[in-house]
């Protein structure tokens, strides 16, 4: 197993995006943002949540810096347009509006944005692979960083998979008051993030030179 990939490395990539993605934590979001909804259809929204976010790391991890840089963006401008759109969302949750999206295209919705992003794959977990795809100089370091990536998704998604039974247990009371927990906190994630946007700008390195 040494020989064919990093175990160290490997190790590095899953822990710290498992504590970024906070496959757990995700749990009360995706329930209050599929309030209301079938379970096949959140079944559904699970699978394409995780599938967006893993398209979302693999194409910055390969293309990332080149990307922002031909746009012009800096990191820390990612991290603030990533936290108004959280904040958008926490709102909706805090204020019981988030039922508005029920029609089939607001599944997809919910799948793509905010569950594939930015809550999945946001602008810590974007910058944390950016940081870990600069280390593959080796065959066994590429396998090590795309296995973390791989494994942790799948953790994310057993995470959305198996909170259709806890639906059942809680039942529609619990899922409102979990929509008002995870908006709250949701709504603290989004401003921890523009805080660090604007420290950044404040310093001098959210300028693109």
């Amino acid at each position: 197993m040494n020989g064919i990939v990093d175990v160290a490395l490997l190790t590095e990539v899953f822990v710290t995006l498992f504590v970024i993605m906070d496959p757990i934590g995700t749990i009360p979001l995706f329930l209050s943002l599929t309030r209301g909804r079938s379970a096949a259809s959140m079944k559904r929204a699970s699978w394409q949540a995780v599938a967006v976010s893993f398209a979302v790391i693999v194409v910055f991890a390969f293309f990332g810096q080149r990307i922002l840089d031909y746009l012009g963006i800096s990191l820390p401008a990612l991290e603030a347009a990533g936290g108004l759109l959280l904040l958008l969302v926490a709102l909706e949750l805090l204020t019981g509006k988030e039922q508005s999206g029920s029609s089939p295209a607001g599944e997809v919705n919910v799948a793509l944005v905010p569950l594939g992003t930015p809550l999945l794959a946001g602008p810590g977990a974007i910058v944390a692979t950016m940081v870990f795809s600069r280390q593959v100089d080796q065959v066994q370091a590429f396998i090590a960083v795309g296995l973390g990536v791989v494994l942790v998704h799948v953790a994310i998604w057993l995470a959305m998979r198996f909170s259709v039974p806890i639906l059942r247990v809680i039942r529609e009371s619990g899922v409102v008051l979990i929509s008002r927990i995870a908006g709250l906190l949701l709504s603290a994630i989004a401003v921890q993030l523009v805080a660090d946007a604007v420290r950044a700008f404040l310093s001098g390195k959210g300028f693109v030179s």
